[in-house]
Parts: C-alpha cells; sequence; structure tokens
C-alpha cells in the first residue's frame, strides 16, 4: 500500500519540478533575447512539457498526433502561425496604425500581425502569464510538428511517403476540394498523425474556417514541412522577443494607463467620493441582473429570471442583449472599452440612476443618493495581470495638486476555475489562495460562504483553491496531491492569488484604501482536469455555465446593497 502512495507522490514532484524548470527557462530565454524552440534551447521546455503530460495536450508524449490539444492550441494562437518560421512577440509598438491588419485568435483577445509570408508578431501586453501561455503552446505545436516529419521522412536526402506527397497536393491545390477529394486527403492525413479516419472526420469541421474550410490539412502540412526543413537544412524556427516588450515587462505600463483611464472616468462624472464595489467578472452578468428585469418586462412573460439569463447568453439572440445594454446606458451604466491593451474593458454602474425597486435582487433602494453603491466591473485579467491591474487601480488619484483616495467599500471575484470534486457547472468558496510550486498562502476572510449559494440545485464546495502558474501545465498526479494532502484544495485557478496580493498591499501595507474591505471570491467550474474527457480542451461550458454564473452575480449584488 505505502509503495503505490509512495511513487504517485515521486510523479507529482517530478511534475512539480518540471513546470518550476520549465518557469525558469522560459525566464531565462526571455532574458536572453530569443530561441530555438526545437534546437539546444528549447530542450528544457520541451523535455519538462513531455515529461508533465498536462492533461490538456493528451497524447503529447506518444507517437500519434493529439488532436483535441492541437485544437485548444490552435484557437489560442494566430491564423497562419503554422506557416512561420519567425515568431516574434512584441509589446504594443505601434503595428496598429499601420497597413498590418491585426489577426485576433478566436480564443485569446490579442493582436497579431502577419508581417510577411516567415514571419508573425505577437503583441503581448498582458504579462508574464501571457509570455508563458504562449510558449508553452508553441512548445506543443512544434513537438507535433516533428511527430509529422518523423512519419513521411523516408531518409535524408528529404524521399517522403505517398501520403505526404498526396496531402501536399490537396493543399496546393487552388480550386475547391469536393467531398470526395476532402475524404481521400483525410486517409492520407490520418496516416500521417497515426489517427483513424472517424476521429479526423469528427474534428474536421471544429477547424475549418469561413475563409478555410479545409484549415485542419493546411495546418497539418504546414507543420510538417516546416519541421522537415529543421531535420533537412537546419533551418529552425526561432522565437524572438523585442527589446521594447523586455524593457516593459513588468513595469505596468499598460495596467496605469487603464486604472487612470477609470479614475478619470470616475473624477469626470463626481463619483470619487462615493463607496465603491469593483466586481472582476464578464461583461455581462452583472448588467443583466441589474437590467434584465426591466428592459425585457414584455419578453419575460411567464419565463423564470434564469430562463431569461440563458436565452440572453445564446448567440442568435443579439437585439435581445442590445436592449438590456439600451436600457443600462440609460440608467446609469457608463462603458469604457479598453485603449490601454490591457484587454480589459469596464463598466461603470451609478446606481443612484437604477430604480432597484424594478429589479428582481432582494435589495432596498437607499433614501440617499450619495450613499448609492458605484459598482465597477472589470473584464477578467490574466494571471499575473490580475495583480498589475488591481494593484494599479487601488492606488489614489492625484485631482489638481492633491491625492484623492479612492473610497473601496468591497473587491468581488468571480471566475471559471477548474475543480478537483465535483464537476463541471459547479461553484467553489475558496478561503484561502496557495501559489503553485511555493507554499505562499493567502488567506482571507471570505463574505460569500457555502450557505449563502445552497439549496438552488448546484454542488457547492468550500476549501482552499491553488492559483497555478498555468492550466495548460497541470496534470493529473499535482492536481490529486493537491487535492488529497493535507492542502485539501478544491479547485484552481490563475487570478486569485495575485489579486489578494494586491489587495492586501493596498489596504494592509501601502494605506491606500482602507483596511476593512470586504472581500468576496466565488468561482464556477468549468472543468474537472482529474476526469479525463472533462478537461478545458474538451470544449466550453455551453448553457450549463449561466446558473452558477448568475446565482453567484446576484449574491454579490445583493450583499453589496445590503
Amino acid at each position: 500500500m505505502n509503495k503505490g502512495k509512495h511513487q504517485g507522490r515521486t510523479r507529482a514532484q517530478e511534475s512539480t519540478n518540471a513546470i518550476e524548470r520549465m518557469y525558469i527557462t522560459m525566464r531565462h530565454l526571455f532574458n536572453r533575447g530569443f530561441y530555438k524552440p526545437m534546437g539546444v534551447s528549447g530542450e528544457t521546455l520541451r523535455e519538462s512539457l513531455l515529461l508533465l503530460r498536462p492533461e490538456i495536450y493528451g497524447s503529447v508524449s506518444e507517437e500519434k498526433a493529439e488532436l483535441d490539444g492541437l485544437l485548444y492550441v490552435i484557437d489560442r494562437l494566430p491564423q497562419g502561425i503554422e506557416e512561420c518560421t519567425y515568431i516574434n512577440l512584441t509589446s504594443d509598438e505601434g503595428y496598429g496604425d499601420s497597413h498590418f491588419k491585426a489577426i485576433i485568435p478566436p480564443k485569446r483577445r490579442r493582436n497579431c500581425y502577419r508581417i510577411d509570408e516567415e514571419q508573425m508578431n505577437i503583441e503581448v501586453t498582458r504579462g508574464r502569464s501571457e509570455i508563458y501561455d504562449i510558449l508553452t503552446h508553441l512548445t506543443f505545436l512544434f513537438i507535433e510538428s516533428h511527430k509529422i516529419s518523423d512519419r513521411v521522412l523516408i531518409d535524408e536526402q528529404g524521399t517522403t511517403t505517398r501520403d505526404w506527397m498526396k496531402l501536399e497536393k490537396a493543399v496546393l491545390s487552388t480550386k475547391k476540394l469536393s467531398q470526395n477529394e476532402r475524404e481521400i486527403a483525410i486517409t492520407h492525413t490520418a496516416n500521417i498523425l497515426g489517427r483513424t479516419f472517424n476521429e479526423l472526420t469528427q474534428i474536421y469541421e471544429a477547424f475549418a474556417l469561413p475563409s478555410q474550410p479545409e484549415r485542419l490539412l493546411h495546418i497539418v502540412y504546414w507543420l510538417g514541412k516546416l519541421a522537415i526543413e529543421e531535420q533537412l537544412n537546419n533551418k529552425k524556427r526561432i522565437v524572438t522577443f523585442s527589446p521594447v516588450l523586455r524593457e516593459r515587462l513588468g513595469h505596468h505600463i499598460h495596467g496605469e494607463i487603464w486604472a487612470n483611464n477609470i479614475k478619470n472616468t470616475l473624477h469626470k462624472h463626481g463619483l470619487l467620493d462615493k463607496p465603491l464595489h469593483i466586481i472582476s467578472a464578464n461583461m455581462h452578468s452583472v448588467m443583466n441582473s441589474l437590467f434584465a428585469p426591466i428592459a425585457l418586462k414584455k419578453e419575460l412573460g411567464k419565463a423564470t429570471v434564469f430562463d431569461m439569463y440563458e436565452a440572453l447568453s445564446q448567440k442568435e439572440n443579439t437585439a435581445l442583449r442590445n436592449k438590456v445594454e439600451k436600457a443600462a446606458l440609460q440608467h446609469g451604466m457608463i462603458y469604457i472599452p479598453d485603449t490601454s491593451g490591457t484587454n480589459i474593458d469596464v463598466q461603470v454602474f451609478d446606481t443612484s440612476k437604477l430604480d432597484l425597486v424594478k429589479t428582481d435582487l432582494e435589495i432596498a433602494q437607499t433614501s440617499r443618493p450619495e450613499a448609492a453603491p458605484v459598482i465597477i466591473v472589470m473584464d477578467y485579467a490574466f494571471g499575473e495581470q490580475a495583480y498589475e491591474t488591481m494593484d494599479e487601480l487601488l492606488k489614489p488619484i492625484t485631482v489638481g495638486k492633491k491625492n484623492v483616495h479612492l473610497n473601496v467599500a468591497s473587491v468581488s471575484i468571480m471566475g471559471k476555475a477548474g475543480i478537483l470534486e465535483g464537476g463541471k457547472g459547479d461553484i467553489m468558496i475558496p478561503s484561502a489562495h496557495i501559489f503553485e510550486g511555493t507554499a505562499d498562502n493567502y488567506p482571507f476572510n471570505n463574505e460569500l460562504s457555502k450557505k449563502d449559494l445552497e439549496g438552488q440545485g448546484i454542488d457547492v464546495y468550500e476549501g482552499a483553491m491553488v492559483t497555478v502558474l498555468g492550466t495548460s501545465l497541470q496534470n493529473k498526479e499535482i492536481l490529486k496531491f493537491f487535492h488529497t494532502s493535507t492542502w485539501n484544495v478544491i479547485g484552481l485557478e490563475m487570478e486569485g492569488a495575485h489579486y489578494q496580493k494586491a489587495i492586501q498591499a493596498a489596504s494592509k501595507v501601502r494605506g491606500s484604501i482602507k483596511g476593512q474591505v470586504k472581500v468576496r471570491y466565488a468561482y464556477y467550474a468549468s472543468d474537472n482536469p482529474l476526469e479525463t474527457g472533462s478537461t478545458l480542451a474538451s470544449g466550453g461550458l455551453g448553457t450549463s455555465g449561466v446558473k452558477p454564473t448568475y446565482l453567484i452575480t446576484r449574491k454579490i449584488l445583493e450583499q453589496i446593497f445590503n
């Protein structure tokens, strides 16, 4: 019995070491300014990733290609990256004002620019976590590309298999493929990837774009082609970091511009001395909770309020969403789209302009307009960026020659997280955040408790949560250790400890905000990385995320008003 337990722990320790090695290596490569992912300089990253075998990257360490992981990564990198030998990570250096067209990946808001046929620039404005995210995805991508070249290269003279020649012909053909030709190409590609025809057919559509229906073939071909170039002609792909990015990183440049913009808006509207409640969430749930019952009274009919939320979350109901937004803008909502590069939009709600009796929340209207809370909703930050943005937001603002401290009454964080007991759509209430790879921990008094959210048909868990360095690096062994060891971790996310660090610094060290600021944290589960087939790579939450999102949002709002 003991022996098995000991071996399990060793695998968890190996994995933890691998993650630490990856982080140290990525920092080192960043300071150096460039590296070759498939050369000697990228070796530690490749070896660590293969040793880790993270859940998101499925079968990365096996011979067959990993399809779900490939889709996950491709959705987060710019279209055309598979064709590029030179990948340049830059800061915001003015490409937005050039003739280059921004390419924005569907699942990560970041501006990328195709400079020429060989080079892709990726703009990094969200700090170190974003760099780690990109480098990890590129490492996975290039490992997969070498699996392809290993399968199609017959000898060192560059002779390739018949499957490869047929794929090349299909990809380079300028005419649209018929169903017949497509299936023939998929047959050859399945052989190259070591997967079945059926597996490829099932995932084929998920890769397709309106402008590129045969995108999966295209990706496989170009990944293989560049890997063949690396193996035969030593023409290695190179990742570089621009001097401006290296100089700016860690200096809160984007976060400061972002925060000043919000504080100036509050000043302009005379809201600086009002009680401020900051919520890190999405851009719809607070607005819908406050304004949907008012704006959609007719449409609601006999439907429940949760049916209404579900309708609002469906893609085709743009008209309903516009109606709610219009009502919000007429009754005290100020929308601040991001121009700083943080990619974090903001909504400010001056609730003195809202008739709270008309909402369906259990709250009473205050008779004193000056005491009506002002709610600042900020879109999700990304990893370490949470510290940068919250740290800057909580600093005083200079008005004339005077430093004005913000009257911050509460900070609430609602987000998605991976759960370690329970499943998709369940709710987690943290009592502390633990930093992965360290014993640093941040206990706090959470204003939200398990009993606040129980009894609604959704399971609620309470306990410590781990703030990980990147979700794409976690594997079962590490997570099992967190879950079953004395840490008793219930879930994992990327921002909690970063937010907490900023709040503690502002209230307890710097004195920027008053010490008794109320803090609320709650997460809903986007995946369970301990269940195979329930990881982030297995697809989104669909509508199962609607109920937990709104239960948490409504409870936060009720606590703010009461």
